[in-house]
């Protein structure tokens, strides 16, 4: 009789605990906003001090779009580590390395033969969310199968690279270069805020990275510039998200917001 009353007794602190996880205020204000929304969207929020969260189609996948640059990051740094690149090492840019078509960016400016540092390539990566630069860089992390392994390896189930990667075609004609659940974006930034994304030393400078952000119109823009903000952003066609973490004076939260079938495209 003991024995099933502390069974019953470890259920019961288990689903409180598991209850007060959610913030229903801020949950039932996100229901509010989204209600209308002319489009599929997913969101996931987490006061990282007190271990609040609030979830929305969560772990629901779509389409990454630009932020899929944050996991070429970490495995760039991830060779860094491994001693395979050096972040200060000279890159010599080539025309017909066959990049991003079209492109327009400061990678895809430069002249053949140019040298650039590739701690200059993975600022433009993020900062700028220069696609050349972008490209490049997951080439030098071994491609999206060695990308998606990495991901693998560290728990991720949602995220993953499909562009120009083998055996990820049927993906990309649905999600386009990358795909992930808001869930599993910010979990990436809260392993790289807490030291954790391939050493404490590589997730500093990433966190450095993220956190000098030229395209800083959307939610940025929004919170006061003395409050630390480390953020990426991405647009298609149909489909918007972004992924903020915020220093903020009660603690440190993170939020990922991603939509998909957007009438207003």
């Amino acid at each position: 009789m003991q024995k099933v009353f502390f069974f019953f007794f470890l259920l019961f602190l288990a689903t409180n605990v598991h209850a007060q996880k959610t913030d229903k205020k801020l949950a039932r204000k996100i229901h509010a906003l989204v209600k209308d929304f002319n489009g599929d969207v997913g969101i996931y929020v987490k006061h990282l001090k007190s271990g609040k969260e609030v979830a929305y189609n969560a772990d629901t996948v779509f389409p990454t779009a630009s932020t899929i640059k944050v996991p070429i990051m970490v495995a760039v740094f991830d060779k860094i580590e491994n001693g395979a690149l050096q972040y200060n090492q000279n890159l010599i840019y080539r025309k017909d390395m066959q990049l991003y078509q079209g492109d327009e960016g400061i990678i895809a400016s430069l002249k053949d033969s140019a040298h650039v540092a590739l701690s200059a390539v993975q600022m433009l990566s993020i900062s700028m969310s220069d696609n050349s630069a972008s490209l490049w860089l997951q080439q030098l992390a071994g491609t999206g199968t060695q990308i998606n392994q990495w991901l693998v390896n560290n728990g991720y189930t949602k995220m993953r690279v499909n562009s120009r990667t083998p055996g990820r075609e049927q993906d990309r004609e649905v999600y386009g270069w990358g795909q992930t659940s808001p869930r599993d974006m910010a979990n990436l930034f809260i392993q790289i805020r807490g030291g954790k994304a391939v050493s404490e030393a590589a997730s500093e400078e990433m966190y450095r990275v993220l956190g000098n952000m030229y395209l800083d119109h959307r939610s940025p823009s929004r919170i006061p510039p003395y409050i630390k903000t480390a953020s990426k952003t991405g647009s298609v066609n149909a489909a918007r998200s972004e992924v903020v973490m915020v220093n903020a004076p009660h603690g440190d939260y993170v939020f990922a917001i991603y939509t998909k079938n957007l009438k207003d495209q």
